[in-house]
């Protein structure tokens, strides 16, 4: 897959233009992501000094990204004759997702299982249902004391 990721509020709390501190597991994460085979690129606002330093923050963690804000490492809006903004990417990783950013091991397994974050609450959901008792409502609690 080709993966974009967001750098502030994603991989690192949100303190633009500061580099704020690393999220549990986000470099982790992205270089077993890398690992795996799949292209990940930075799509992030910063440019220029900022940029370069969120690209320095996660090469000094092992994480080197296919493309820094571009669909390809080459890629130039001169020699594209259908140039966009926009990204052609399996995925995007960013903390304004409607619903906010999964955790990053949450991340890793949807990616990996191929499944959608609603797929992966499900399985949550009925891991937690066959494992915790349900608590006894009201009317059970006061006549049955079993």
């Amino acid at each position: 897959m080709i993966i974009a990721i967001d750098f502030d509020g994603t991989i690192v709390e949100d303190k633009y233009p500061s580099i704020g501190k690393e999220k549990p597991f986000a470099t982790d994460t992205l270089k077993r992501l890398i690992k795996d085979g799949h292209k990940l690129i930075l799509w992030t606002v910063r440019e220029g000094k900022t940029l370069n330093e969120a690209v320095s923050f996660c090469k000094e963690r092992g994480v080197e990204f296919y493309a820094v804000n571009r669909d390809y490492p080459e890629e130039e809006k001169d020699w594209n004759k259908h140039y966009s903004r926009k990204l052609k990417v399996d995925l995007f990783i960013d903390d304004r997702n409607v619903g906010g950013l999964p955790d990053w091991g949450s991340i890793y397994e949807i990616i990996s299982k191929k499944i959608s974050y609603e797929e992966l609450l499900e399985t949550y959901n009925q891991y937690n249902e066959e494992t915790i008792p349900r608590p006894k409502g009201l009317i059970q609690r006061l006549f049955n004391k079993k």
